[in-house]
């Protein structure tokens, strides 16, 4: 495994309870890493969720995925979650841009058991809005226990449950982030890729029929 990530600063930190199961690790890509995988980020044609299928994964940006998919990285998420993830597939999907209806409240659906977003913005996230925030109930915005700056390199993972609400403030532009999520089975791996491709390819030729207009 190349040292991309920085295992050593996940484990050094507390995994919070309340109001569910969460942390937040800031700086946990090397900053060579980091430079790398921006450097190399993908082209996402549009705003929402992109399945990696659709998009040129190479460079820096390749190794920081492979990383996310080493043993290493997954024993670190059992101890720390004391979970058993054998045979509990990885997926990911790849972010560039917020659109104002982003961020409503959810608690992410029943077939994922962990969700890890690691944000790849640039080093400091100066505007209000579009920070992710940990809730404690599935109504109201305002009332949270944590407020994560989605800056270049900050990972939080959480276990997902019935109460796991997060969500946040409306914001509208550029906002790079990488969401991992171990599932139930394959068949769910399937299933999210599909359609993360199928609203990918709309959403994208909705954008060339508007620039036609």
């Amino acid at each position: 495994m190349s040292s991309t990530l920085r295992l050593d600063r996940f484990a050094d930190t507390p995994l919070q309870r309340e109001p569910y199961e969460y942390l937040v690790v800031r700086d946990f890509l090397t900053p060579e890493a980091l430079d790398a995988a921006r450097a190399d980020y993908p082209k996402v044609p549009g705003p929402g969720s992109h399945p990696p299928g659709g998009l040129t994964i190479q460079g820096g940006f390749k190794t920081l995925i492979d990383d996310f998919h080493s043993p290493e990285f997954r024993q670190a998420i059992e101890h720390k979650f004391n979970i058993d993830l054998t045979d509990r597939p990885l997926m990911y999907t790849v972010r560039g841009h917020c659109r104002a209806r982003d961020g409503q409240i959810h608690t992410d659906t029943k077939s994922k058991i962990i969700t890890i977003l690691l944000y790849m913005n640039d080093d400091h996230w100066d505007n209000a809005n579009g920070r992710l925030r940990i809730l404690k109930n599935g109504t109201d915005l305002h009332d949270f226990v944590d407020e994560v700056e989605p800056a270049g390199g900050t990972l939080l993972v959480f276990r997902r449950c019935d109460h796991s609400w997060h969500g946040h403030t409306s914001y509208e532009g550029p906002r790079r982030a990488l969401q991992f999520n171990y599932v139930t089975d394959q068949s769910v791996v399937e299933r999210e890729q599909s359609r993360h491709g199928l609203s990918a390819f709309f959403k994208k030729l909705m954008g060339r029929d508007t620039m036609m207009m």
